[in-house]
Order: structure tokens, then sequence, then C-alpha cells
């Protein structure tokens, strides 16, 4: 199982961009039951959040319904998670408030790693960052 950022998804749904094919191979895979993806409900926010700027409130709801299908179940947040969250805050520079939660819960949760772009992930100690651009999807499929 793999966590999944919110920067996958977008880039799996949005308009042309270099990860776009990377992204949506990644769908398409989880699709098919080749890779088990789940995230949070704080990543299906964001995904709401972030489209509806651009997108009309249907379209970001649609979207963000997908990716919590895709996902489920999806992770818990826990106190414990927050906890972690903050003192990987504290320690990585390059990680901001939201990925240090998501990658405490991708710790907590024991999953296979966290695939994102975002490569401030690389730098937390125990957790396996999947890079979007460079992501190998045998080698993380079941």
């Amino acid at each position: 199982m793999l966590v999944v950022d919110t920067n996958v998804f977008l880039y799996a749904a949005g308009s042309q961009h270099p990860l776009q094919s990377a992204a949506r191979a990644l769908i398409d895979a989880a699709g098919a039951g080749r890779v088990m993806l789940t995230t949070t409900a704080l990543v299906v926010q964001e995904v709401v959040h972030v489209r509806s700027v651009r997108r009309s409130r249907a379209d970001a709801v649609s979207v963000a319904q997908a990716v919590a299908e895709l996902c489920d179940p999806l992770l818990p947040v826990l106190a414990e998670d927050v906890e972690l969250a903050l003192a990987l805050f504290a320690e990585y520079d390059r990680l901001d408030a939201f990925d240090a939660l998501l990658a405490a819960t991708a710790l907590r949760s024991g999953a296979g790693g966290l695939v994102s772009a975002d490569r401030a992930f690389a730098d937390v100690r125990g957790l396996r960052h999947h890079d979007l651009a460079t992501l190998d999807l045998n080698s993380v499929s079941r």
C-alpha cells in the first residue's frame, strides 16, 4: 500500500503537465488492481480546495470523490500523528505543515511509502519516498 500526496491526483486530473502521464499511470495501475493506494481525508480536502480555484465546484467534487473511492479506506489522522508531525516540521526545513502531517500519518500506517512529486519527503528518516518523476511501477506493484 502506498500513501499518495495531493499533487499526484492534481497532475492526473489537470491539464498538461510534465508529470501528468506518470500520475495517470499510477492511478491506472491502482484501478487495475496492480497497486494499492490510500491517502487521508485532508488530502481529499486539499484536492477540492486547489481544484475549485480554477474549475467549478462540481468538477472539484467529482475529482475528490474519485480520489476517495480509489483510496478507500482512507487513512485516519490520529493525535499521535499530530505530535510526530510537529516534530517533523521542526526538524525538516523543507517540509511544510501539511506535508509533515501526511508524512507522520504515512510513517505510522506502515505503508510501503509515500508517492509525491515533492522531494522534501525524501529528507524524512524512515519514510520511503517514491518520487513521482522517477516512479517505477514494477517496483511498487503487488
